[in-house]
């Protein structure tokens, strides 16, 4: 039988991480996927907050894993714990580089570059999803299905924007192509 255990401190917080580092995600694909949530402000609301809600997603994250590692007495010297807990420790990596460049200073030094740094955050992504499955397999909470939800429902979101930058991009290389050729 199935059975949700109930959920301890630690994962929680894991919970709150996810959910806040998910909004994080959301203004970008909202104002692309669902284009009509521009009207209601959403979009833009969440885009001016995002960098509180990225760094409250890191130092969630943060607490999440110095309960765990204090619970756990973990030691990530040892190359076998560092294996077994390598999609948190890559994802929580990511979160770090990330808090740390969510400044004015590091977007005015890092130009372009930041940008692209902050791209990080699609893998991590991944990184996640492998990390929620992987550690509560066996286990799950009553926060586990709403985490993987979560997390999946933003993965289809993100593919379905990808797509859609992809068409809109050919569409616009066909525009410019097209007088080109009418002329030849």
């Amino acid at each position: 039988m199935f059975v949700l255990d109930s959920f301890p401190l630690p994962n929680f917080l894991g919970f709150l991480a996810l959910f806040s580092y998910v909004i994080t995600l959301l203004p970008t694909i909202l104002k692309i996927v669902f284009p009509k949530t521009k009207e209601t402000g959403i979009p833009k609301w969440l885009l001016k907050h995002r960098r509180f809600i990225g760094v409250m997603a890191f130092f969630l994250a943060l607490a999440h894993g110095y309960l765990l590692i204090e619970k756990r007495q973990l030691d990530f010297f040892d190359p076998k714990t560092f294996w077994v807990y390598v999609q948190g420790i890559s994802t929580f990596t990511i979160f770090t580089i990330l808090a740390i460049t969510s400044n004015d200073w590091s977007v005015k030094k890092l130009k372009k570059n930041w940008k692209q740094l902050h791209k990080l955050t699609y893998l991590a992504m991944f990184f996640l999803t492998w990390h929620i499955w992987d550690k509560m397999a066996g286990h799950w909470t009553y926060l586990t299905p709403i985490g993987i939800v979560l997390i999946a429902g933003i993965i289809i979101l993100f593919l379905v924007r990808l797509q859609l930058e992809r068409q809109n991009q050919q569409q616009k290389d066909l525009t410019k192509t097209s007088p080109t050729k009418i002329a030849q």
